[in-house]
């Protein structure tokens, strides 16, 4: 994709993650977009002009929703916004994840319903077609009102405050302007609140957060079937039989995954075994890997709704003889994504769990019935192998059990109690993120350990195949870090462990056998 159109009803999933890590694709206003835009802006104008009494335009914000702004000083107001909402606090969010936010709130402005200007909006987009990327900090958000702090922070620099990345260089927004000849612009009524008052934080936080979940699961799956492998596991709990006896979508596409994976792989046991069934960390796969994904595909749909959804207040409408009418309504709470994002990281955190529970498996001979030695080394005492990788894997279990704490059971009060429910779908939505990067980590250890006991098993039984993609996964493993015969130090192959998993470059290496399936 060399371009992206923005019309306010069509931006897809795989629109946001392209524009987010790639700075070439040119994003523009639809001209089908354009006539609404316009006739809301002059709708705005009009309700100034006749000196209505219209929330955000005429009247303050919040608990100063009673106190009237005079005309003069109505743009004053949408500056005001911007310089006093832009409080957030940590660390700054990255590249990608500001670059979807400012896609994502384009897209929602260009339905018209919002009131903002042409000219502020094309500035937006012009801002990413530029590589102007706004410092924005990750706390701040409540998750209703919408995301005002990161919000503003998002739309400080478009008059000309405010810090940016431009040219790979973090500079003052205005000498940002400067170098790119961009005067700052100036708001008019109703901007500052149309630019500040949506999800589209938690939606691109949370976007990206499942694009990352969707490629883990799929190494998880990966990681699994060569525990199996290593466990000398079965594959008959796999069997399509089983799963269309209980057909939730996930469960089945897992165990055909499993099965794709461990095709042909003489490191199984075989049905003669009198050993009949495995563990419930390999034989549950499926519908514990399987309700995982399930719960992926739900908080896909919220934030799939979301993209092509107008979430500021108040909106502007036109009756059937075309006169312009404003509603105040509650687009901006952040409830379906707080919840989508509380399931997806109670989900990932329960992968984690499995995928600890394997590698205790594997480094405990007691726990593998002595298949393999105990922490996967030779000569232990004087070695203590794989010991602390699973201590790794089980703080970061234990870290992610704390940050699956539903944020949406929350709910603190603002702004003199006006706002008196809010969703915490941002806390949702970073915490999600914290899960992710934990799960990445796990399931890397995971991979680490599976190939250093296939190892063992394979001196055992020298010649013996490993199944077709779990062999890919294997020899991709063993191109970046060795089996280890003695202790060394381990941190520098984790590290280079975790980067395969993180980059996705063990999915992308097996994707191929399993998409064929």
């Amino acid at each position: 994709m060399q371009e992206l159109n923005l019309d306010g009803h069509s931006l897809r999933f795989s629109d946001v993650l392209a524009v987010a890590y790639d700075s070439d694709i040119k994003v523009h206003l639809s001209e089908s977009a354009k006539p609404q835009i316009l006739k809301a802006a002059n709708a705005v104008k009009a309700f100034v002009d006749d000196k209505k009494v219209v929330y955000g335009i005429t009247t303050g914000f919040g608990a100063f929703k009673d106190h009237i702004i005079s005309p003069e000083n109505v743009n004053q107001l949408q500056h005001n916004i911007l310089v006093s909402h832009a409080v957030g606090v940590g660390d700054k969010l990255d590249v990608p994840t500001t670059r979807a936010i400012m896609v994502i709130r384009a897209n929602t402005l260009a339905q018209g319903h919002s009131g903002i200007r042409l000219e502020t909006l094309e500035r937006l987009i012009n801002f990413l077609n530029l590589g102007i990327i706004p410092i924005i900090p990750e706390k701040g958000s409540l998750g209703a009102s919408g995301d005002l702090a990161p919000l503003a922070h998002m739309a400080l620099p478009l008059i000309g405050h405010g810090d940016v990345i431009f040219n790979g260089i973090q500079m003052p927004a205005e000498q940002a302007l400067r170098q790119a000849n961009l005067p700052p612009i100036s708001l008019c009524a109703k901007e500052g609140l149309a630019l500040t008052n949506g999800t589209t934080f938690m939606t691109a936080q949370g976007l990206l957060t499942c694009d990352a979940a969707e490629k883990i699961i799929s190494t998880a799956n990966i990681a699994a079937a060569l525990s199996l492998e290593a466990l000398n596991g079965t594959l008959t709990a796999f069997d399509p039989r089983i799963h269309q006896l209980r057909p939730h979508q996930g469960q089945a596409e897992i165990a055909k995954a499993m099965r794709a994976l461990l095709e042909d792989s003489q490191l199984i046991r075989g049905k003669e075994s009198l050993n009949v069934q495995d563990a419930y960390t390999l034989r549950c796969i499926p519908q514990v890997h399987g309700a995982i994904l399930d719960a992926l595909r739900y908080a896909k749909r919220i934030i799939e709704t979301e993209l092509n959804a107008v979430t500021d207040n108040p909106l502007i409408f036109f009756d059937d003889n075309d006169q312009p009418l404003i509603l105040s309504g509650g687009n901006f709470h952040g409830e379906p994504l707080a919840l989508a994002l509380d399931f997806l990281k109670i989900a990932m955190t329960d992968l984690g769990n499995i995928s600890e529970r394997r590698i205790a498996k594997l480094v405990d001979e007691t726990n593998n019935q002595y298949l393999l030695p105990a922490f996967l080394t030779l000569e232990g005492g004087l070695n203590s192998g794989f010991m602390l990788l699973q201590y790794t894997a089980a703080a970061l279990a234990s870290e992610n059990k704390v940050l699956s704490h539903p944020s949406s059971a929350d709910s603190l009060p603002s702004s003199g109690s006006v706002e008196d429910h809010v969703s915490m779908g941002a806390n949702a939505a970073l915490h999600a993120r914290q899960v992710i990067s934990n799960l990445q980590k796990i399931v890397a250890i995971e991979l680490m350990c599976a190939a250093q006991a296939v190892d063992f098993r394979l001196m055992k039984s020298p010649g013996f195949k490993l199944g077709r993609g779990t062999g890919l996964a294997y020899n991709l493993v063993r191109q970046h870090i060795p089996f280890i015969k003695k202790d060394c130090l381990l941190y520098p192959h984790l590290n280079e462990i975790i980067d395969l998993v993180s980059s996705a470059k063990v999915f992308q290496a097996v994707s191929e056998v399993i998409l064929k399936t």
